[in-house]
């Protein structure tokens, strides 16, 4: 009852001296504050966790292997959503305004695309591997090469890039959403439509790597604990030198496997609920409530700092390089030969 009796001035724009202005719903001081430090602190740590990783991989010689460029890479991804999208979505989300220009709302949307496309491009390339790693351990070297780990890469952001610019920056979303886009826009606002068509494209490209991870993964852990019984049955008898190096790297790959599955579930746990609401949205006329968009959206934007974590977790090299980074000891000659795995466990 009282907000009808509220007086025109009551009503806050997001610029108050433009005609159309958007209407501005902003939290109260204390929730303000709150959001900004959790928005800002998942910024941060995503661009300083992420570019801990690139310098890692591509400092230390010996981390430089085709998983490694592929995990650099897909860093890379995350460091950019960091530096292009999660600090412009903080203000957004916070001030329920957007004052960085029409044409970086469409940037802006093209870049979210693009870097998480990017990234389940990355981790499906990542995932088939891990299954050649696991499944043959003293081919693999010969059968995913360097130059086959630049071929993914260049495909996983070639395919993301053109795709994601392509179909946000053509207006092919909108078509059929006329009068809703016009209804919605005004100055101030960053809301982009997406068809029931392109949606379900939207929802395919995600889907369909996804389903190859998933049973990629469960190969690669049958297959590892098939593995793991052969070595637990020949532990107490004589092998040849041949046999014990085999399962020494198998059980290497094998770690490696795991932790890049975590990644892969964290992934999929992340972006999955975002995207099912996105289907679901474009169906039944947009419904879905503001704040739940925002919860979804920032519980993807996460991901990009949930990898260094599990890295940081499960890699005890990553954990020696780091020490290495922030000490200032890769300033020195000869740093980028440094041994990370010695009295390091696997």
């Amino acid at each position: 009852m009282s907000s009808d009796l509220l007086p025109p001035a009551a009503v806050q724009m997001c610029f108050e001296n433009l005609n159309g202005s958007c209407v501005k719903t902003p939290y109260s001081p204390g929730p303000r504050v709150i959001l900004y430090a959790v928005f800002g602190f998942g910024a941060v740590l995503t661009v300083f966790g992420n570019l801990l990783v690139m310098i890692s991989i591509l400092h230390f010689r010996q981390l430089h292997t085709p998983t490694n460029f592929l995990i650099a890479s897909l860093a890379c991804a995350d460091f950019l959503v960091g530096v292009t999208v999660m600090p412009f979505s903080t203000v957004r989300s916070v001030e329920s305004c957007w004052y960085f220009g029409e044409s970086y709302c469409k940037f802006h949307s093209c870049f979210e695309g693009s870097f998480c496309y990017a990234s389940i491009y990355h981790l499906g390339f990542i995932s088939l591997d891990r299954y050649i790693a696991v499944t043959d351990p003293l081919v693999y070297p010969t059968r995913f090469t360097a130059s086959m780990s630049g071929l993914c890469i260049a495909f996983s952001w070639l395919l993301s890039i053109i795709y994601s610019f392509s179909l946000l920056g053509t207006g092919a979303n909108e078509a059929g959403l006329e009068d809703l886009v016009s209804a919605l826009t005004c100055v101030g606002g960053c809301q982009i439509a997406v068809n029931q068509s392109w949606v379900l494209v939207n929802f395919l490209l995600f889907f369909i790597p996804t389903l190859v991870m998933i049973i990629v993964y469960s190969k690669i852990f049958l297959i590892a604990k098939q593995q793991a019984r052969r070595i637990e049955s020949m532990s107490n008898k004589t092998v040849r030198s041949a046999d014990s190096y085999r399962d020494r790297v198998a059980k290497r790959e094998r770690k490696a496997a795991k932790t890049l599955g975590i990644a892969v579930i964290a992934f999929l746990i992340s972006w999955l609920p975002y995207f099912i609401d996105s289907v679901i949205d474009a169906f039944l006329g947009f419904i879905t409530p503001t704040y739940i968009y925002e919860i979804l959206v920032w519980i993807a934007y996460y991901n990009s700092a949930m990898n260094p974590l599990i890295y940081a977790f499960f890699y005890p090299w990553f954990r020696k390089a780091i020490k290495l980074i922030v000490t200032g000891s890769v300033l020195r000659e000869n740093s980028s030969t440094i041994d990370l795995f010695s009295k390091c466990r696997f």
